[in-house]
């Protein structure tokens, strides 16, 4: 599932290559998540709710 694939980390997460983050890619079925210290476990969703987590955590929703 990562052969090929393109995975892009967020802008937050800082220039240094060293930094753990959430990283994401497209897939034919939705979207590919794992986490960059973790490389080889991932996690599909399909867009939908992909974007309504994405649009939670800009609205705040998952602060404490």
């Amino acid at each position: 599932m990562t052969g090929a694939t393109s995975w892009q980390k967020s802008s937050y997460s800082g220039a240094d290559d060293n930094q753990d983050c959430v990283e994401i890619a497209a897939h034919p079925t939705g979207v590919l998540i794992r986490e960059s210290d973790e490389p080889r476990v991932t996690a599909r969703t399909s867009r939908a709710p992909f974007a309504a987590l994405i649009t939670g955590v800009k609205a705040g929703r998952f602060d404490r």
